[in-house]
């Protein structure tokens, strides 16, 4: 019997965020990255959404690892949900265990878990597997791509990348070993699609930096910029432009102020000499010398710039006088929140600094030419594109015929499918428990689709409660039904509508109780699809409706 090698996603295509992708050889498993997704607009009241897991909980024995490529959430975010029901041993890079560590303590969960450092050009062996860390550019430090080498062969796996020839920590991504490997074979490649829409290069984290300085001097404004809290080179040069140009910097908002702490204690980031100070002293200085680094480049709620444009921030108070820079683009999704913080500040006379042209965000994925250089030194046999929506994993696959992949040995695969390599072959067989886990405060997996529903019923149409009052020994409705609504009209300017609502469920009642019956979910049955479908009929609205019998 041939040898196969099962690659199986059970996040990231079909959408963005939430990776995770198992690998399985010899009876035997491996996960790469466990990330979160955001809630999409209609998911009501979700604070994030993770990955299934039921498969490895149902193959928790056969599990040897799990390899993270860098920190951002969309990577960690699930980790610690994961470590509360399965306790792997986990591989990663000094930042990226630092930022694992910031989630860990929040959960309580730092002293139960195994986590090993293994620095890029290193590798690790992992029952049959063996992990070797590649070091890639990316908008955060620390990120790695892994060569998985197994008797079959040799398994790519990008991560997040992009080609930067001039990063801001000075290490280019590794193209020599990426190089090595194509010459020694590769089996089979797994990318980053997120930008392969985008034609050419992507451009150098180091232009943002001319943006800054450029932004910063001659300027008699306040500065306060926004950026990704895990971007550190983009923070590093908000402190070095801010230096150039004579100004302290202070911080504000939780997951700046810990990033920063942690990279500071990593060496990922050096402020230059007296250039820091606290929050609450930099407002002693004349506006022209104050840089504030801030959290809300994505228009957060709680976040600190959020706080400042709708004046709840307690220790920053924005006007004419402040220059704020946005250096992030809206993550899909977050348009309609950021553009409302924006037209906030606007609203305060504050000068707002946000568009791309400006050079104040790159991306950190890689265009199509980086893509093509990356499958031109690699020259898998197979490739599996990920991290991404259906037309980036479609357009992905077009860019590798392009370069010469047979199209059968690509696989657009979905989350869940279960991809077996053989030595020749490549075919999706079949598919294993994938899907959405949502959170909801300190619930994860409570809130199902039948909650959903419910939620998305209730926003959009609101809800209807019939209370009716009958009588324990004959079920003979006492008095008329109360009517009370939540989110559909407001009773007391509704007088005749609701009346008239009374009299249908009441009718509705009398034809149960006239059958001598005192069976309740009959009467609440008769009362509920009586008042539906009178709403339905007189409103084209269809509300929650909730008949409560209350036996006297």
């Amino acid at each position: 019997m041939a040898e196969k090698l099962k690659i199986i996603p059970l996040g990231g295509l079909d959408e963005i965020g939430k990776n995770l992708t198992v690998y399985e050889y010899g009876g035997e498993i491996i996960i790469v990255d466990c990330g979160m997704a955001f809630p999409e607009d209609d998911m009501y009241g979700i604070d994030s959404v993770i990955p299934d897991i039921s498969y490895l909980l149902k193959n928790r024995a056969r599990i040897r690892g799990m390899f993270i490529t860098h920190g951002h959430e969309d990577h960690i975010g699930a980790i610690p949900h994961v470590l509360r029901q399965i306790n792997i041993p986990i591989y990663c890079t000094r930042f990226t265990a630092g930022l694992i560590n910031l989630k860990l303590e929040e959960f309580g969960l730092v002293q139960s878990t195994r986590m090993t450092v293994i620095d890029a050009g290193q590798s690790v062996r992992a029952g049959k597997f063996n992990v070797e860390f590649i070091h890639v550019n990316h908008s955060i430090p620390d990120s790695v791509a892994f060569a998985i080498h197994t008797k079959m062969g040799v398994v790519l796996h990008t991560g997040d990348f992009k080609i930067d020839s001039t990063p801001i920590d000075g290490e280019v991504i590794d193209l020599a070993r990426l190089g090595e490997l194509g010459k020694e074979g590769v089996l089979c490649l797994c990318a980053d699609s997120t930008n392969v829409e985008r034609p050419g290069y992507t451009v150098s984290e180091r232009e943002v930096g001319k943006t800054f300085i450029r932004q910063f001097r001659n300027c008699s404004e306040r500065l306060i910029v926004t950026t990704f809290a895990s971007n550190v080179h983009r923070i590093q040069q908000v402190l070095d432009a801010a230096a150039a140009c004579g100004r302290k910097v202070a911080v504000t908002g939780r997951s700046m102020e810990n990033i920063m702490r942690v990279s500071m204690e990593l060496g990922c980031m050096k402020p230059p000499r007296n250039t820091l100070t606290d929050i609450s002293r930099i407002k002693n200085l004349p506006p022209e010398k104050q840089v504030i680094i801030t959290t809300g480049s994505q228009g957060e709620e709680m976040s600190a710039l959020y706080r400042m444009a709708f004046s709840t921030h307690k220790q920053v108070e924005l006007g004419p006088g402040d220059k704020v820079i946005i250096s992030a683009s809206a993550i899909p999704g977050n348009e309609v929140t950021v553009s409302r913080v924006i037209n906030e500040l606007f609203r305060k006379g504050v000068k707002v600094i946000y568009n791309k042209a400006d050079m104040l965000h790159v991306s950190g994925h890689a265009c199509q030419e980086e893509l093509k250089i990356i499958h031109a030194l690699t020259k898998p046999k197979f490739f599996v594109p990920l991290h991404g929506e259906q037309r980036m994993l479609q357009i992905h696959s077009g860019l590798a015929q392009q370069m010469g992949i047979d199209r059968n040995h690509i696989a657009i695969a979905e989350n869940g499918s279960v991809i077996e390599i053989t030595g020749k072959t490549m075919k999706i067989n079949g598919s294993v428990p994938a899907g959405e886990i949502f959170v909801d405060g300190s619930g994860v997996g409570d809130v199902g689709a039948v909650v959903m529903r419910d939620r998305k019923r209730l926003a959009e149409d609101g809800m209807v409660v019939v209370v009716m009052p009958v009588a324990s020994q004959d079920g003979a409705l006492l008095a008329p039904p109360e009517i009370i609504t939540r989110g559909f009209i407001y009773v007391k300017e509704s007088g005749d509508f609701i009346h008239e609502l009374q009299n249908i469920a009441f009718e509705a009642a009398e034809a149960v109780t006239r059958k001598h019956q005192r069976d309740d979910g009959e009467l609440r049955g008769a009362v509920k699809s009586a008042v539906s479908g009178y709403l339905y009929k007189n409103t084209r609205r269809s509300p929650m409706v909730i008949p409560v019998v209350t036996r006297l």
